[in-house]
């Protein structure tokens, strides 16, 4: 039986052009998924695809409203009984964030999967036909389903909650933490690492329009107070500090921030260090701050607005989803 997947498509460097094949420099998003699905279409791929451009826009510019379009789109092709899963064409710079978001507010119920590229169309060594292939080839497996959002880069298939952009070129750009890939893929075999870990067609958190405004503090030496207060604006509802070490700060930076949980905001402790976990600290409790464990700082980003829009304020609350749990 034909496997029936429903790509949406984002754009980035995935359908981007150089205008030759060893230019340094290129424009996201300029090739429409129609016309990518006539090149994919050459490779003899078994399967039937439904396309649907939501957005052709580098990453960088990818916020709330394109969000909302993508989450509809994944919605109803999730819905729709004649599509057995769903490909995301993306840019690589916020892949990370926007699969963080669909997975914690959709159904695993059927494979999701996201793919991008790292070097344009026309680039020596276009690398995104054959990660598209591969996202195609997991996106058409049951094995898929229940594991929430995936994103498939260089033959390796990371978990949502777990990948990360690690390099700023190359192929091998992503790497996961703190579970590696969870699987292998290529356009003839695929592998997975372990069983399905989510189960039922509930979505973790209900979608929301307008995400609460959380801003993200970078952590470094001399941090002040008052650097920290011109970060925070009369609508932010939370800070997430990318702090050094183990989520660390200066004294200075604490205090401030000390301040302001008393008065209502959310402040969550994540490390500008790429790997590594953000344990909690027995001063936590006490100054109202929440450990985003195994979470880097855009990642804590989303899950606090998450949390903030379900109407959750109890910090004990909050950790345990930091944890995880």
């Amino acid at each position: 039986m034909t496997v029936k997947l429903t790509v949406l498509a984002t754009g980035g460097t995935i359908a981007g052009i150089a205008g030759s094949a060893t230019a340094s420099d290129y424009n996201a998003g300029q090739i429409a998924i129609e016309d990518y699905l006539e090149d994919v279409a050459g490779l003899g791929l078994e399967a039937e695809l439904t396309a649907q451009q939501i957005a052709n826009i580098d990453s960088a510019d990818i916020g709330q409203l394109v969000w909302n379009d993508l989450h509809r789109a994944a919605r109803a092709a999730l819905a729709d009984p004649e599509c057995d899963g769903v490909v995301i064409t993306h840019g690589t710079d916020t892949l990370e964030e926007t699969a963080f978001l669909l997975d914690l507010t959709l159904p695993a119920s059927k494979p999701v999967v996201m793919v991008g590229a790292m070097r344009p169309a026309d680039a020596v060594g276009y690398d995104g036909l054959r990660n598209f292939a591969n996202a195609m080839r997991v996106a058409g497996d049951r094995e898929a389903a229940g594991r929430g959002v995936l994103v498939v880069m260089g033959d390796r298939i990371f978990g949502a909650r777990d990948v990360r952009k690690v390099r700023t070129r190359g192929t091998e750009a992503f790497r996961g933490f703190p579970r590696e890939s969870v699987g292998l893929v290529t356009p003839s075999s695929l592998e997975w690492f372990g069983a399905p870990w989510r189960a039922g067609d509930e979505a973790q958190f209900a979608w929301v329009e307008a995400l609460p405004e959380v801003a993200i503090v970078a952590a470094y030496s001399g941090l002040c107070g008052e650097a920290v207060a011109r970060c925070i604006g009369p609508d932010t509802r939370g800070v997430v500090v990318a702090g050094v070490g183990e989520g660390n700060m200066p004294k200075a930076a604490r205090r401030e921030l000390v301040r302001r949980c008393a008065e209502g905001l959310q402040v969550v402790r994540a490390s500008r260090a790429d790997e590594g976990l953000v344990d909690v600290e027995p001063d936590d409790a006490k100054n109202g701050f929440v450990a985003s464990r195994a979470l880097t700082p855009a990642k804590a980003r989303i899950l606090l607005q998450l949390l903030i829009a379900s109407g959750e304020n109890d910090r004990a609350a909050i950790q345990r989803a930091f944890d995880g749990r």
